[in-house]
């Protein structure tokens, strides 16, 4: 037994070895500078560039541990040049060196690395350490954020040692997980470019991973970090208030009651959106744990644990999509018109293209230079048509194709040809089309919220303002929504609305599918004018219609058509036979004939055609049209039959070879 576990040690002490030669190849960088020099001066071309907070130099010359010094120059080093910290936070941290370097001659003067050190230890430790020397305790952290952050230099460097699947470690860094979703900004600060299951209690911290593991390619990187926060809060709760390790396998609903209790309280005044995560994603972990027999999931079912009612009620994603603000068209003309004034060039045709296409912001700055212009030849027309091509990342569309006018082909194309002109292997990677080509940035798309804020600027000098007299307050996703009501508006279909935003569901799209208030006038303005129930207000009969006039000849049209005619859709129109009279063809059409071939090409046809048939019925129920509302069921069963088929089959063919399945 001691054999094995001397060969274990020096397994481990090889390994060690090796990951530490990495940091010493790693600084040798930049022609030896970062290892052979203690004293980095930040003015330097290969460093900052600059003075920050006055400070030129970041010394590490007091650190006679060579070891621990190396480590520590590796942690600086690696933060700069992928961007993990801000220049001037790493400015911040070396101001705590000269307490560090003390605290470490007191207390780990012969450890060979951070690695080796326990970090709750050397937390607690160093706390006391810091006030013995004059620092003052604000809650339950020290005064001062950059002494309290030192301990997570332990967690980078132990991350560093840590040669286990990325998914398995305590800290999952996102640029290190093949197949996380992350967006096309990137995850650069230490808050959304990790998940650190520290938090976690050691007893459930390899459950919480190996559940994250499931979720972490599946959802948004984000997400994951959001879902996360809920975990840490369940668990948080229960050790906090007395329970120890097991406690899960054992809960019981008193347990989930004072749970419930205590999170509805304590957010009793925070959006009931984030309120209703602490409870239902937390039913969601636990049903999972359960289902996938995880050795500490609940032993009592969940569906008894947490009931549905205790979820609080929330708004529904349409009602907050009904709640939008779309851009009021005065204001709209105002930005369209003075767009060309803005103080930063580049954001130009960002905006154009979210005016153009509705897309989201983050799938504008996700265009790539090299695929996202594309010429379609048109069969109709006899010409090529321009289409922008990108990836919608939030529904996982891989490539969108959609068409755009020439002129905003034309000045796509000229942004291609000046990104090709400024991108190079070092400062453009991913061939961004508005990219970033110096400073912390870059190689990352332009920022969303540099455009806000350009917006912002224009709006202040134009003077933009609202019904109310206020500066208008601008967000990129109203473009998205006052787009959608435009499409609506030029009476586009609902099926093509949804591909042309992307939308993951027509659900989704139907929400979108508004029109303006003006435009509302208009429509029950045209029903006014018909006057066709006219009403003594007094005696609260009907007044004798003229049938000679007009209007007396539209009423007189309509109840012949409500008593007699059957007014079902068909493709294409409305069949207006008598009810009395039978027609093979109006509910059967082509759809069941022999000769009738239809392929994936035409599932936007059937998808529109069962909207209007849906739509009908609507208007058949409820004016009490019995006779309309069964045929028109008839007909939507069987497009929803023959597209069924055709998402199955790719091409359905009575004469075919699914001619037995049709």
């Amino acid at each position: 037994m001691k054999g094995m576990n001397k060969v274990k040690n020096l397994k481990k002490i090889g390994f060690e070895q090796s990951k530490y030669d990495e940091i010493i190849k790693y600084l040798i960088q930049d022609n030896g500078y970062w290892l052979e020099n203690d004293k980095w001066d930040l003015i330097e071309g290969i460093f900052i560039g600059k003075r920050i907070y006055s400070s030129r130099y970041i010394d590490f010359s007091s650190f006679e541990n060579i070891y621990l010094k190396n480590e520590l120059k590796y942690y600086i080093v690696y933060s700069f040049k992928e961007k993990l910290l801000k220049n001037s936070y790493i400015v911040k941290i070396t101001h705590t060196f000269k307490y560090l370097l003390a605290f470490i001659n007191e207390n780990y003067s012969k450890y060979k690395s951070f690695n080796d050190i326990d970090k709750n230890t050397f937390r607690l430790k160093f706390r006391n350490f810091l006030l013995n020397n004059g620092f003052k305790l604000v809650g339950n952290k020290i005064s001062s954020n950059e002494m309290n952050n030192i301990p997570y230099i332990l967690d980078f460097i132990k991350d560093f040692y840590d040669d286990r699947e990325e998914t398995e470690k305590d800290i999952c860094y996102s640029k290190n997980i093949q197949g996380a979703k992350i967006p096309a900004s990137g995850a650069n600060n230490t808050k959304n470019n990790q998940i650190n299951f520290n938090e976690i209690p050691m007893y459930y911290r390899y459950t919480v991973k190996r559940y994250f593991k499931t979720r972490i390619t599946k959802n948004s990187w984000s997400t994951c970090c959001e879902y996360l926060l809920r975990v840490n809060y369940f668990f948080d709760y229960f050790y906090t208030n007395g329970y120890n390790d097991e406690f899960l396998e054992n809960i019981c609903r008193e347990d989930i009651e004072k749970y419930i209790f205590y999170t509805l309280n304590n957010r009793k005044d925070r959006a009931k959106i984030e309120t209703t995560k602490y409870i239902a994603w937390i039913r969601t972990f636990l049903e999972y744990i359960q289902m996938a027999q995880y050795d500490k999931a609940p032993k009592r079912e969940v569906s008894f644990l947490i009931f549905q009612d205790d979820i609080p009620k929330r708004e529904l994603a349409g009602d907050v999509i009904k709640r939008a603000k779309f851009i009021p068209e005065p204001i709209l003309k105002q930005l369209d018109n003075n767009i060309m004034d803005l103080d930063r060039p580049q954001y130009i045709p960002i905006y154009i293209l979210l005016r153009e296409t509705g897309w989201r912001g983050t799938d504008i700055l996700n265009l790539r230079y090299h695929n996202c212009l594309e010429q379609i030849w048109n069969n109709k027309e006899q010409s090529y048509n321009y289409y922008l091509c990108g990836e919608i990342t939030k529904t996982g569309i891989v490539q969108l194709k959609i068409p755009i006018r020439d002129k905003v082909a034309e000045m796509v194309q000229k942004a291609i040809d000046k990104a090709k002109v400024s991108s190079t292997e070092e400062n453009n990677p991913n061939k961004y089309l508005f990219n970033t080509y110096e400073g912390k940035l870059k190689g990352k798309p332009l920022a969303k919220q540099s455009l806000l804020s350009t917006m912002k600027r224009l709006i202040e000098e134009k003077d933009i303002r609202n019904a109310n007299g206020e500066l208008y307050h601008f967000k990129t996703h109203s473009l998205r929504h006052t787009r959608a009501k435009e499409y609506v508006e030029q009476g586009m279909g609902i099926s093509v609305i949804q591909q042309i935003l992307g939308h993951r569901s027509m659900q989704m799209t139907v929400h979108y599918a508004t029109v303006s208030e003006n435009v509302l006038y208009e429509k029950w303005k045209d029903t006014e004018d018909l006057e066709l129930f006219k009403v003594d207000i007094v005696s609260n009969k009907l007044i004798e219609v003229d049938t000679s006039t007009d209007d007396g000849e539209n009423l007189i049209r309509y109840e012949y058509v409500k008593k007699n005619l059957d007014a079902v859709r068909v493709p294409f129109g409305v069949c207006f036979k008598a009810s009395k009279v039978p027609c093979k063809q109006q509910m059967n059409h082509c759809l069941t004939c022999a000769s009738f071939c239809t392929t994936t090409e035409n599932i936007p046809e059937y998808e529109e055609e069962i909207q209007k048939v849906k739509s009908q019925i609507e208007i058949s129920d409820k004016f009490g049209r019995e006779l309309w509302a069964e045929k028109n069921k008839g007909y939507l069963k069987l497009l929803e039959t023959t597209v069924e088929k055709v998402r199955e089959h790719k091409l359905v063919h009575k004469n075919g070879k699914s001619r037995e399945d049709s």
